[in-house]
């Protein structure tokens, strides 16, 4: 059993940013980072299938803004390297959630850094800079919003309203010191933000060719298929409908109820494997777990 258990995990850690190897976690002593253990963002952070169900989402989701996409696409090397995009991902996230302050400036001065050379021309001849406060609102009320929602849907359904406000409001400090502006801070101010920006939107060749490199995305192993495809319909059920109806990708109601009942019985069995992630190790960092 024990054998099991360290071989799931292995597995798992081998998706996150910590199989990177640039953080230590569980250091310097005491440090609760940006947030700290009470905060709401340790508890929607805290949970792998949730996160990464919400990551695949809200990748696509960013995937629907042209001059967003066009940075991606122009300045990056995801579509041969998307378990590399994935890993750096989870090491921004878990990193400025989970890690000391240190860490989390370290990682956002980085990001910030690599951004100011992010530049270019949309093929629709508009100009498109990573480091735009507009963009920057956008890619951040993409990630949280998914987030929040995988974490309502698969690990805590009753989670009050007033402390999901409280995550945006938390969260939203990333954003800001990022470089974004007019952040929303509450499920209302994302609800009508994400309404506002549906006419910028578009599905065209680029973002479905997003979706079917997401599709065929390598697993780790050959073990961990079933599991990396069942994630990947997943995220795309968590689409909003409008959403998944740009990318032609809506399933129905029987594909949406088998989906949800396998990712919550395979959930349990993650967390159970899961004794290393960055939730563990920052409550090391705080004295909370041995």
């Amino acid at each position: 059993m024990e054998f099991i258990r360290s071989r799931i995990e292995n597995q798992l850690m081998s998706l996150t940013g910590l199989s990177l190897g640039q953080l230590d976690l569980e250091n310097p002593k005491g440090d609760p980072g940006l947030f700290g253990p009470d905060s709401i963002s340790w508890q929607v952070h805290g949970d792998f299938s949730s996160m990464l169900i919400g990551g695949i989402s809200a990748l696509l989701l960013q995937a629907l803004h042209p001059l967003a996409l066009a940075g991606v696409w122009d300045h990056s090397n995801f579509r041969q390297d998307m378990l590399g995009r994935l890993r750096r991902t989870s090491q921004f996230v878990s990193g400025t959630t989970f890690g000391s302050r240190r860490d989390a400036e370290w990682l956002i001065e980085k990001v910030r850094t690599i951004h100011l050379q992010v530049v270019g021309t949309a093929p629709d001849g508009r100009p498109y800079a990573a480091s735009d406060p507009d963009l920057l609102t956008w890619v951040h009320v993409a990630e949280v919003s998914n987030f929040l929602a995988a974490h309502l849907r698969y690990r805590n359904p009753q989670l009050s309203l007033a402390e999901q406000d409280r995550y945006y409001a938390e969260i939203a400090v990333v954003a800001e010191r990022l470089g974004a502006r007019d952040v929303p801070k509450s499920r209302q101010a994302v609800a009508d933000y994400l309404q506002r920006m549906r006419p910028q939107l578009l599905c065209d060749e680029r973002s479905r060719e997003v979706l079917r490199l997401l599709l065929d995305a390598p697993a780790p192993s050959v073990l961990a298929r079933p599991f990396g495809d069942l994630m990947m319909k997943a995220g795309i059920d968590l689409l909003p409908d409008w959403a998944s109806d740009m990318f032609d990708a809506r399933q129905n109601p029987l594909q949406r109820q088998l989906i949800r009942a396998s990712v919550k019985r395979s959930a349990p069995m993650l967390r159970w494997a899961m004794r290393n992630g960055s939730v563990q190790r920052a409550k090391r960092r705080m004295g909370l777990l041995r």
